[in-house]
């Protein structure tokens, strides 16, 4: 029996397929039974078609074979870890009916909707030499990868701050991105804590606190991820990011289970975690 004291899972983390990813899902498995975590979704890049951004993520004929590592990995630690599957997809417009019938070959634990602004897709759609045009954009892409209804949850909510970080304002576009919340909280949809950005050009997890507090006022459930592309990534900063979310105001995060959320108090995912 899995130890019933132990809450938290890693929610966002890939695999090699991505070919950015480094490390075996053993070892990333091994990581979170040290870091006292009761499971972990693998959330891969997902296969696009026609080779979109096909450097970043899996080709679509290894679909089957991403689906049995994660099988072989359950099997393996079946009683010390709770190991999922999962998946992180691209939101463009026009992908819906391919993520559509992409994400109903397997029973999936959780879907992450992302919009990668640094993408080359992403870029020639929107990008015009104006970067704070391009930074209003991306939340407005928020809005529609959580209107689409096709997703769990809102990855890495600000990322577009690391790019054209030298005319990133947010007080500029600060009503701009209260607004689009308005409209991402109306959908239902949970919104991602992902500690990796304190790796990024702007130094801080994804979203920024004050997004954060403007998440809480709307109702927007909040889950922890650390985007690991590497084991000992795992469950990195969650202390720092239940820190975070406290202070936004919040009492609970959630995590997904076969899609639907589930409330954790943060209190017990403190008690939860261990150092390593």
């Amino acid at each position: 029996m899995l130890n019933s004291e132990r809450m938290l899972y890693e929610t966002h983390m890939h695999t090699i397929l991505c070919k950015h990813a480094i490390g075996s899902l053993d070892l990333y498995a091994e990581q979170a039974v040290a870091r006292g975590l009761k499971g972990m979704t693998v959330t891969c890049h997902c296969p696009l078609p026609d080779g979109m951004s096909s450097n970043v993520r899996m080709a679509p004929e290894q679909w089957d074979e991403y689906v049995s590592s994660i099988r072989e990995c359950a099997n393996t630690w079946k009683g010390q870890l709770d190991v999922r599957v999962g998946l992180e997809s691209d939101y463009l417009p026009g992908l819906e009916g391919w993520l559509a019938e992409l994400h109903a070959r397997e029973p999936l634990n959780y879907v992450l909707g992302s919009v990668h602004p640094q993408i080359q897709e992403y870029k020639d759609l929107y990008f015009k030499g104006d970067w704070p045009a391009y930074h209003r954009q991306y939340f407005l892409s928020l809005v529609e990868t959580a209107e689409s209804g096709l997703f769990d949850s809102l990855s890495h909510p600000d990322l577009v701050k690391n790019y054209g970080s030298e005319e990133w304002d947010l007080p500029g576009i600060m009503d701009h991105i209260r607004r689009c919340l308005d409209r991402i909280a109306a959908t239902g949809i949970a919104m991602e804590l992902n500690t990796s950005g304190l790796h990024k050009t702007i130094p801080e997890m994804n979203p920024s606190p004050s997004i954060l507090k403007e998440m809480n006022k709307r109702g927007i459930p909040v889950i922890l991820g650390a985007d690991a592309h590497q084991p000992e990534r795992v469950a990195a900063h969650f202390e720092e990011a239940l820190d975070l979310v406290e202070e936004a105001g919040y009492t609970t995060t959630c995590i997904f289970m076969d899609r639907q959320p589930v409330e954790i108090p943060i209190v017990d995912s403190r008690k939860s975690l261990k150092k390593v």
